[in-house]
């Protein structure tokens, strides 16, 4: 077993804007060193930032650690979601998350990363109509 006390070789990242509206941070925990194919990033949004439409082929499991946030399905209505929260993401199912829109969110971001190296697919932004339909987030 190998422990790490330092922090991870690579910095924060801003997230590529194309697949944010609003401004948010990637920190990446661990990356696949073979055979492992996990990866897991902690990710900070500010208050109102939110990825867009995307899905992974082997689906996500996000693990809300500070804040307070908000995730749809495609088809589904928009949730809240808050510190010790756990959502699953099927594979290959559509879907968006993001901060609340007054309330900063991080959560950590674990997925397997697919054999042949595909990728998430990226779609349309969330729109404002959309990411404004949500739950009063507590």
């Amino acid at each position: 077993m190998r422990i790490s006390r330092t922090p991870p070789s690579t910095a924060t990242a801003t997230a590529p804007s194309e697949w944010v509206t609003g401004a948010a941070w990637v920190e990446e925990i661990a990356a696949p060193e073979s055979p492992s194919r996990i990866r897991v990033d902690s990710v900070h949004f500010a208050p109102g930032a939110r990825t867009v439409w995307h899905r992974h082929p082997l689906g996500q499991v996000l693990h809300v650690t500070q804040g307070a946030g908000l995730v749809q399905r495609r088809g589904s209505t928009v949730e809240a979601i808050r510190v010790g929260d756990r959502v699953r993401i099927a594979p290959d199912e559509w879907h968006w998350h993001g901060a609340a829109p007054t309330t900063s969110m991080t959560h950590l971001a674990i997925e397997e990363i697919a054999e042949d190296g595909t990728e998430a697919e990226r779609g349309a932004a969330v729109t404002d109509t959309e990411y404004l339909a949500h739950p009063p987030v507590l």
